[in-house]
């Protein structure tokens, strides 16, 4: 339990950034499901324009904290793979 006035402030903001993070980190989980479904579904149509969208959802990530920069590239180097074998 916190008990120095400056741990208990640190333990408000963290909280606070918790939240954040949650929603930013679920907000990527959406766009990584639509881009999945249309893998699975086969339109390379939807798969690239999923793929769009989500790539800089990635990336915001990225310079927010949720997501650290080389696993962020290495996603969406294999999604690209993945929807570029979809389109050939």
């Amino acid at each position: 339990m916190a008990n120095t006035p400056s741990a208990k402030k640190a333990v408000r903001k963290i909280e606070r950034r918790t939240e954040v993070n949650r929603s930013r980190r679920s907000r990527v989980r959406t766009y990584l499901r639509k881009l999945e479904d249309a893998l699975t579904a086969g339109d390379a149509t939807a798969a690239t324009a999923a793929f769009q969208a989500a790539e800089p959802e990635i990336m915001r990530a990225v310079t927010k904290g949720v997501l650290h920069k080389n696993t962020a590239s290495r996603k969406v180097s294999r999604l690209a793979a993945r929807v570029k074998k979809l389109s050939a």
